[in-house]
């Protein structure tokens, strides 16, 4: 028995466990590998926070332009008003801030009109991932569980209006499924980039709580609002790795081969022979989802794999000291910043729906979707969540904010609102109609096949046919696993295709559902 479980060890998790531990509840963490292996470790850019009362408006304004009008006003002020308190709780959880003489070192990034991104080098996830591994390890009524997968929720009494949670099923190490009995769930398994053949995201994105939380019984929305980051390094073999768009706001410009063979001729200006200026009047500074969509349109028009981008024009000594991560990635394929064009590619990045939750990151159910009523002990924080404070677009480095912002209010209302212990007898986990094991060897092509569906049909660009195409190949897919499900012992392998199959059909339906082009979502046949 946990009084709290959290599933998901980044920066959310670990944040809102270390404050109900705090709080004297047994607190436990389930992580399908091991701490860090979370997108906060990945995230290269930094924390976007207002750090001055004269820069809220502004943040407050840039945010719901970036969501391209669809942000909840309430939640970006909230979120907004809230970010200084909270990273100086990051500060006191250890977590280091690059500083200059001035104070903070605060870096531009796209979609910003002021200097407001707090940083550790290009490896600010990684550092407050560090610092907050260090604060859990050394909590008391906390409990690490690693290499634990969450496989389903358990609810207190499927036929009640209101769903309460009362426990969870966990797939241990040695193959078997616990069940664990606890007053709240806090669900922050982060995205599901892994849908998608080319992904920014580690291994452990493939969806889990979306749809774990959906089987259950809660309001997910604007899952058509996919977040491609524009500049993946694009290595042929290799999986992406993400370009930070800090790079970008240090001067980094984005060109096509014609682009760069001019600017090489001519000199000058590099931004004046960006192809982005025939797209934006910011250039490479834009929003995301105009940068990658640009970007995939003038690879599909040139017919190149790639895009570059181009920092020669910048201090090479600066680049390094500034982004060591990338350079040290950097120097596996013989490429140095301040010297070649680097080639970039969109690739997924950030699901900006999720889990429909309260200010509070309370999750909501849907009996008839016009009046989500609460989901009782269930809360969802971070990417696996849909907040409001989005919109259809997420602003570049509100991401990491979002999470500390939701963790601390979750654990508030966790402390405040826990459900008195129960002594119900919870069922024990077994798969339907489990008989003879079934032959997982499908199990690899059906994921490949996902990959490449949700790639060319659900992708950055659309058409109803494609995506009509898609539900019908999803369908299938789904047939297949459902069988393999229904007739074997569990595995990580198969779980994670279940839901990877489960939340690709979500995303596939909203995107249909869309009717108007907004933000992230880009359909031909509504232009």
């Amino acid at each position: 028995m946990a009084d709290v479980v959290v599933i998901g060890s980044g920066i959310a998790g670990l944040f809102v466990a270390t404050r109900c531990a705090r709080a004297g509840l047994d607190t436990m963490v389930v992580t399908k590998k091991n701490l860090s292996d979370s997108s906060t470790n990945w995230a290269q850019g930094g924390i976007a926070a207002a750090m001055e009362n004269h820069d809220l408006q502004s943040h407050i304004d840039d945010t719901i332009r970036a969501g391209c009008g669809l942000s909840n006003p309430e939640i970006v002020e909230m979120v907004v008003r809230e970010s200084a308190q909270r990273i100086e709780d990051l500060i006191t959880s250890g977590v280091q801030f690059d500083t200059d003489e001035s104070g903070f070192d605060l870096a531009m990034e796209g979609g910003h009109s002021n200097r407001r991104i707090l940083h550790a080098k290009d490896a600010t996830g990684a550092e407050i991932e560090r610092a907050l591994i260090v604060e859990a390890k050394a909590s008391d009524n906390l409990e690490l569980l690693e290499d634990h997968m969450a496989v389903d929720l358990i609810l207190q009494d499927k036929s009640a209006e209101i769903k309460e949670i009362s426990g969870i099923w966990v797939l241990s190490p040695n193959g078997e499924v616990q069940t664990i009995p606890t007053r709240a769930i806090i669900i922050a398994t982060g995205g599901a980039g892994h849908i998608y053949r080319q992904t920014t995201n580690p291994s452990v994105a493939t969806g889990d709580g979306i749809a774990m939380a959906h089987r259950a019984g809660a309001l997910v929305r604007d899952l058509e609002f996919v977040q491609f980051h524009p500049t993946a390094l694009a290595m042929m073999g290799e999986r992406p790795f993400l370009i930070t768009e800090a790079l970008r706001g240090h001067g980094a410009v984005l060109m096509n081969n014609e682009n760069l063979q001019d600017w090489k001729l001519k000199g000058g200006d590099p931004a004046s022979f960006s192809f982005m200026l025939n797209y934006d009047s910011r250039g490479s500074l834009a929003t995301r989802d105009i940068v990658a969509r640009a970007a995939d349109q003038e690879m599909k028009r040139t017919g190149d794999n790639c895009v570059w981008l181009v920092t020669s024009h910048l201090k090479s000594i600066d680049l390094k000291q500034r982004f060591p991560t990338i350079q040290s990635r950097l120097d596996k394929h013989g490429l140095e910043l301040g010297v070649e064009p680097l080639p970039v590619a969109p690739a997924a990045h950030y699901m900006v729906g999720g889990i429909s939750v309260d200010k509070n990151g309370l999750a909501q159910q849907c009996p008839s979707c016009s009046n989500p009523l609460p989901f009782r002990g269930l809360y969802a924080i971070g990417e696996v969540a849909c907040t409001g404070l989005h919109g259809a677009n997420r602003l570049a480095s509100n991401s990491l904010l979002e999470a500390v912002v939701f963790s601390n209010r979750c654990a508030e209302h966790v402390i405040a609102n826990l459900k008195p212990e129960s002594n119900e007898e919870l069922p024990i986990w077994r798969a339907d109609g489990l008989s003879n094991l079934v032959e997982h060897s499908p199990l690899r092509s059906d994921r490949i096949a996902l990959q490449s569906t949700m790639t060319d049909d659900v992708g950055l660009v659309k058409r109803n046919v494609r995506l009509q195409r898609a539900q019908r190949r999803l369908e299938f897919l789904r047939q297949e696993v459902d069988h393999i499900w229904r007739g074997s012992l569990p595995t990580r392998e198969v779980i994670e295709l279940r839901n990877m199959i489960h939340v690709s059909r979500l995303v596939t339906a909203a995107a249909i559902g869309r009717k108007t082009n907004v933000g992230l979502h880009h359909n031909l046949d509504h232009d």
